[in-house]
């Protein structure tokens, strides 16, 4: 069996990141082809977007999102992730177990039936899209011996929900408000096979062991998933087994990687269970509050090596390391110009915090 260096691994899955070359395809597909985009903080998937692609301009996400054919909702991990609308549908049900134990300490003590506090909250967020505070208060007039935030919880776990514009809109933005997705999208959500998710997350974050796909995914029993697709298998420098798809990209180590400047919650430096293909140094990985394109991290040589801030007029970069800087500026600029075009931002160095 084939062994495959840290540095083999860094670079084939920044090629189907679309990190070492950005590529020409349209964000729509890009945000298919990645497997969804964590969007916690929700314009991180705008710069995403920008250090992938070659072409991409905000607009194109904006209207994508006013059009509904991409949505933002709980997916992976549990967490936030920006997902086209066919994978909203199909994928949904896979997640709502995860969901559902992640909420499970939020709803404990309820006394309204769970099955009629989703009815209701079903046709309230149908009437209009609701934050959750405005939800939760008014399921409160019905129920009113549980807690608000209680109710909106338990709505969230037995609906799925999804959040809608003109959060995640670039130049807008506005609270998290939330309809159901069959409303939304016109549809009801219909699984797709979980083999259908698996391999998607190796097109996009391959090589990978199951622990990986689990970390990525938030799923279990993934193993006897993968026996039973046809994978090609590797072995790691520790002597682990990994899975990829036969025909995916896995370039010679020793290409170059351009510098690139990620989002904050980017999933590359989140989506495995041993991360030191990016992450030799073992940091933990800021999760700054926030709606995104302000803040983030850099990679160079294709490992993660310092963080950035837009603030106070400056682009602020803060390697850890003596890192050659010249070609990482020149993409500060790039970056500097997506931001904040036509605007007078100085780029500056500061050394990292620890």
């Amino acid at each position: 069996m084939t062994t495959l260096s840290r540095r083999a691994l860094n670079r084939a899955t920044l090629a189907r990141q679309y990190l070492l070359e950005r590529s020409p395809t349209g964000a729509l597909e890009a945000i298919e082809h990645l497997g969804g985009m964590q969007s916690q903080a929700p314009l991180a998937p705008y710069v995403g977007l920008w250090t992938r692609l070659r072409d991409f301009v905000p607009e194109e996400l904006s209207k994508l999102t006013e059009e509904r054919r991409v949505v933002r909702l709980h997916l992976m991990r549990a967490t936030v992730h920006l997902v086209s609308a066919r994978d909203c549908l199909g994928w949904h049900g896979h997640f709502r177990r995860r969901l559902a134990t992640a909420i499970a300490p939020l709803v404990v003590g309820l006394r309204a039936d769970p099955g009629e506090v989703g009815a209701e909250a079903a046709r309230l967020l149908t009437e209009q899209p609701r934050t959750r505070g405005e939800l939760g208060r008014l399921l409160n007039e019905r129920w009113p011996g549980d807690d608000p935030g209680a109710l909106a919880f338990t709505a969230a776990r037995e609906l799925a929900i999804c959040q809608v514009p003109p959060r995640g809109l670039w130049g807008r933005g506005g609270p998290a408000v939330w309809a159901p997705v069959e409303s939304w999208l016109g549809e009801p959500p219909r699984a797709t096979p979980i083999d259908d998710v698996v391999l998607r997350g190796l097109g996009a974050f391959g090589p990978a062991t199951v622990a990986d796909l689990q970390m990525w995914s938030g799923l279990t029993r993934l193993a006897e998933v993968v026996e039973r697709l046809p994978l090609r298998t590797f072995r790691s420098e520790t002597d682990q087994i990994l899975y990829d798809l036969p025909d995916a990209p896995r370039p010679d180590e020793d290409v170059p990687a351009p510098p690139r400047f990620l989002p904050e919650y980017d999933n590359l430096l989140l989506a495995h269970k041993d991360r030191s293909r990016f992450n030799p140094d073992r940091r933990t990985v800021p999760l700054p509050p926030g709606i995104g394109a302000t803040t983030g991290t850099f990679l160079v040589d294709g490992l993660w090596r310092g963080t950035w801030q837009l603030r106070d007029q400056k682009l602020i970069i803060r390697p850890y390391g003596k890192e050659k800087l010249e070609p990482l500026l020149a993409e500060a600029e790039s970056l500097v110009s997506f931001l904040a075009p036509g605007a007078d931002i100085a780029v500056d160095v500061e050394p990292a915090a620890d």
